[in-house]
């Protein structure tokens, strides 16, 4: 095993500590590591993203869930629109994509330059969610849940089709909706978001197995270090505080995302 190898599968211990930490931004890191660290094809990447955000987004919901700091009907209500449009997207949209998308003067835009873009723009603005200062909740003590099911259920198919597109659990969209939507304390949404992030990525998942070819070995081995590292990041969650982190961690996404744009346009 090269250097290089040895530094992306350590990267994806980093993956998990993210989603133990603040409830999402493994996605985020996923795709980078896999592409510019172990030179994985981006279209495989994306779904290689999907099966190792949705695992340790699993293994990491279980701890709030005995803890009781899931909402099932908030989940159910994002979760059953974010199911379908991820999957069709999986399944029907990203094969459907033509492998060169247009040329602007001497430049080609292929499917996975156009891919790592859209990646990086996602990070953009995922970084504004995590740098920009959250208001408190006033609903954060209350424990009155209201649910607008109609605004919930459309982020709910916008976010799965976010998710299918470029592999990106979409925790930085989640977390919001459902603090601003269904009124759930932080924490609450932050395990809600784990579980939801867990079952959209994982069938996600599934509408590629007939598509693409996946090195399990190598699949299981990556997503292996990324479990061990939810747990450290949940055990770390104890000690720091989350908002200083995930501020920290946006502005960390936000020179990624500049990084991306750049080498994709001007250095390819």
């Amino acid at each position: 095993m090269s250097s290089i190898e040895i530094f992306g599968f350590s990267a994806s211990i980093f993956i998990g500590i993210s989603l133990g930490l603040i409830g999402g931004g493994g996605s985020i890191l996923t795709l980078p590591v896999l592409v510019y660290l172990l030179g994985i094809n981006p279209v495989l990447s994306t779904a290689y993203s999907l099966f190792v955000v949705g695992t340790t987004s699993l293994v990491g919901s279980v701890n709030y869930m005995r803890k009781e700091l899931v909402n099932y009907r908030a989940a159910l209500v994002f979760a059953v629109p974010s199911f379908i449009t991820v999957f069709l997207t999986r399944k029907y949209l990203v094969p459907a994509i033509p492998d060169s998308l247009f040329s602007v003067g001497g430049f080609e835009v292929t499917k996975n330059i156009g891919i790592m873009i859209f990646f990086a723009i996602v990070m953009l603005a995922a970084s504004y969610s995590m740098i920009k200062e959250k208001k408190k909740n006033k609903n954060e003590e209350a424990g009155e849940l209201k649910f607008n099911y109609p605004i919930i259920g459309l982020e709910g198919a916008v976010v799965g089709a976010l998710t299918g597109l470029v592999g990106a659990g979409g925790g930085f969209l989640i977390i919001p909706a459902l603090v601003v939507l269904a009124h759930l304390p932080m924490k609450m949404a932050v395990g809600t978001s784990l579980l939801i992030i867990a079952a959209k990525s994982l069938i996600g998942f599934i509408g590629d197995v007939s598509n693409l070819p996946v090195d399990w070995p190598f699949l299981l081995e990556f997503t292996g270090f990324s479990v061990v590292g939810i747990f450290v990041g949940s055990y770390l969650s104890k000690f720091v505080p989350s908002e200083k982190l995930k501020r920290a961690f946006g502005w960390f996404v936000l020179v990624m995302g500049i990084g991306i744009i750049s080498k994709e346009i001007f250095f390819k």
